[in-house]
């Protein structure tokens, strides 16, 4: 449900923003991405953070752009350990941080209406802006992207979607999803993130490496009382696929492993029992319809996900009870009360505006 909200606008200077790339073996996005980020963010301090690259990404920055700063990272931590070392060396001048993906393409004006978006709402802890596809063509360049779209929301069972794209099903962007509002998620393509937060919560779920983590993230941010944004009045372009495309079986087993355990960490007691029996249900049916098309290497992957999980089924536990507040799924923004599998592929909805507003908390 959308609240009114009114257009935020632009503050001087973003001069308390740390804008964080973190970065492996991405010299070449470096090259081509970071002159539009120096250009485009109004004042903030942009930061690489390195993980141990094995090319010559650290040494390309500090020769080609000697404005940015660079942070080593003891070793190759994935996604979400990477960011949880950066951001503890930044310092208390910074309020908000930036998790910047290394081959987005940032646009005039794309950082001060978000960080204005959180000044005006103390409760607002994160804030996308919209994602499109990063192309040469005009055609898809109006494409949402995958990874965040036009919002993020979540179903019943804990599914992620976007204003935008449903599955692996893209909208065109014709300014249907310019209005801001509270959603479920905030893509971690381009994540504005209120530093209070950030730590209060502890950053990324280490355990998850990449995949999913600024689902968890947000999640435990509404769970702990405060609101994620999407802010649709500027954009971003994202290639996307980078380090794991969509069809490498190590992306595949990341998504289920890291989903069982989102739901396992973030649902409410009440509703935990049933969402997560569907869940591996549904899991072995999807892995039984790959099987059948041939693709053997993604149905073991399903397999050694489901293991896994199971197998640190006492982590997760743990993770469980080190946050004891739970809210119901009809008390979270961005949540559609109902089954997204059963209205994609029973029902044959393909868009956003397709699933019935009432259930569209």
């Amino acid at each position: 449900m959308a609240l009114a909200f009114e257009r935020p606008a632009a503050l001087s200077s973003c001069a308390d923003v740390a804008v964080v790339i973190l970065n492996w073996n991405g010299a070449p996005f470096l090259r081509q991405f970071l002159p539009g980020v120096l250009a485009h963010s109004e004042g903030a301090t942009v930061f690489v953070a390195d993980n141990a690259s094995t090319d010559d990404s650290v040494a390309l920055v500090r020769r080609e752009f000697p404005q940015v700063r660079v942070i080593l990272n003891s070793g190759n931590l994935g996604f979400c350990e990477g960011y949880n070392q950066a951001l503890a060396q930044l310092g208390p001048e910074f309020r908000y941080y930036v998790l910047l993906n290394s081959d987005v393409e940032v646009t005039p004006g794309w950082l001060g209406p978000q960080r204005a978006l959180l000044e005006q709402n103390p409760l607002a802890a994160a804030c996308q802006p919209k994602i499109r596809q990063y192309s040469a063509g005009a055609t898809e360049r109006q494409q949402f992207e995958y990874a965040g779209a036009g919002g993020g929301y979540l179903d019943q069972l804990g599914y992620p979607f976007c204003r935008g794209r449903l599955f692996d099903t893209l909208e065109t962007d014709t300014g249907q999803y310019n209005d801001p509002r509270p959603v479920a998620w905030a893509t971690g393509a381009c994540l504005l993130v209120r530093a209070e937060a950030w730590h209060a919560l502890g950053g990324l779920e280490p355990a998850f490496f990449a995949h999913m983590e600024e689902i968890d993230l947000c999640w435990r941010l509404q769970n702990a009382g405060w609101q994620v944004w999407y802010y649709g009045g500027c954009a971003v372009f994202h290639v996307g696929g980078g380090t794991l495309h969509k069809s490498n079986p190590r992306k595949t087993y990341l998504n289920f492993r890291n989903g069982l355990a989102l739901v396992y960490k973030n649902t409410h007691s009440a509703e935990l029992p049933g969402v997560l029996l569907l869940r591996l249900g549904l899991d072995w049916v999807a892995a039984l319809r790959l099987l059948l098309q041939g693709n053997s290497a993604d149905f073991r992957a399903i397999l050694r996900a489901h293991w896994h999980f199971l197998r640190k089924l006492s982590y997760w536990r743990w993770r469980r009870r080190e946050q004891p507040v739970k809210r119901l799924s009809s008390e979270l923004a961005g949540v559609y009360q109902g089954s997204l599998v059963w209205a994609y592929f029973g029902q044959g909805k393909r868009k956003f505006s397709e699933l019935p507003a009432n259930k569209l908390m």
